[in-house]
């Protein structure tokens, strides 16, 4: 059996997974679901902190998933804020994957792309699930970064006819480039900054956030308009109070109750994890309706490895299809 590796750059995968956003849905849905039934082993994530050194941290993410075609892999993530400051991105990664016959690692991926397209994936998903397909979506996004503008990307798929999006961004800069890069997904859509978060939160019916936020901040929501969907991507932006209020729809409960999210802060207020209502697997398999008669729908997913090595499995098809990437040969022999 062979023991060489293949290695695919972050072009390489952007290339390869181009266009396929409908598909990458697909794979999330049955990464989800797989999990949902048991096929799946998924330990908690392990955190890395840098003594010293404020919110950077590095993370390994180890999955493996079932179903047709097992896979098994590791995703290692550095998330340093301030590299924002010295023009690079908050976030790096590497991802393995292993033979699930032997052991052996078959493949290293960059990471980055793969971590925001599967978010982007989850993301969608939810709103996909959750949004009453008859009501008009008006769009607001909280963070201009890489995810929320990988998240734009997606939604513009499953959202084709938004006619109105509010952006908003500590750094005002930062929000005129995303207003104007993600015209290319929503090209008959009015993009405005907004001034304010609030304004966002006023006017939109579908709002993504995704900062880099450590602690909650966001303590009122009542100038919503009637029943939003509220993606939590970053986890740690809304307050244990309007959590417990929220229609809490989760990727997994054991997971996303950990780290200090919102999630977590809210279930030592309460003591319990009864404000979570299901994960969005049940919903997906129609074991659970998609909303209930709460003030706002609140997805929070904690972003499961199992997502990583499903979209890196895909990838890793598609450069086999196509001979794109480096092969390394005989990558683990060493002679004693």
């Amino acid at each position: 059996m062979s023991d060489s590796i293949l290695v695919l750059s972050g072009k390489q995968i952007c290339e390869l997974l181009h266009g396929r956003e409908n598909e990458l849905i697909s794979v999330v849905r049955s990464a989800y679901e797989l999990h949902y039934r048991g096929d799946s082993s998924l330990p908690h994530s392990s955190f890395l902190r840098l003594n010293g050194n404020g919110g950077n941290r590095i993370i390994a993410l180890s999955a493996y998933l079932g179903g047709e075609k097992p896979v098994a892999g590791l995703k290692w993530i550095a998330s340093f804020p301030d590299n924002l400051k010295r023009g690079l991105e908050r976030a790096s990664a590497v991802i393995i994957l292993n033979s699930t016959e032997t052991g052996l690692p078959i493949a290293i991926l960059e990471g980055a792309v793969i971590s925001a397209k599967r978010t982007a994936a989850s993301a969608a998903l939810a709103a996909r699930s959750l949004v009453d397909p008859g009501r008009a979506v008006r769009l607001g996004f909280l963070g201009c970064g890489r995810i929320n503008y990988e998240i734009a990307r997606f939604l513009g798929v499953v959202f084709p006819g938004v006619q109105r999006i509010l952006a908003s961004d500590l750094d005002s800069n930062r929000a005129m480039q995303f207003a104007h890069r993600i015209k290319e997904f929503f090209p008959f859509a009015l993009i405005e900054c907004a001034r304010e978060r609030e304004d966002v939160m006023e006017q939109s019916s579908l709002i993504s956030i995704a900062t880099t936020a450590a602690r909650p901040y966001i303590e009122d929501l009542s100038i919503c308009a009637p029943g939003p969907v509220i993606l939590g991507i970053s986890l740690r932006d809304l307050s244990p109070s309007l959590v417990l209020k929220a229609d809490n729809v989760v990727d997994d409960r054991d997971h996303v109750c950990r780290e200090q999210t919102s999630l977590h802060l809210a279930e030592m207020a309460s003591g319990n994890r009864d404000f979570i209502r299901c994960s969005l697997a049940e919903i997906t398999l129609g074991e659970q309706p998609a909303r209930t008669p709460a003030p706002f729908t609140l997805f929070s997913p904690f972003g499961l490895g199992i997502l990583d090595i499903a979209v890196s499995a895909r990838a890793l098809e598609l450069a086999a299809a196509g001979h794109i990437g480096q092969q390394l040969e005989q990558f683990c022999q060493c002679n004693y």
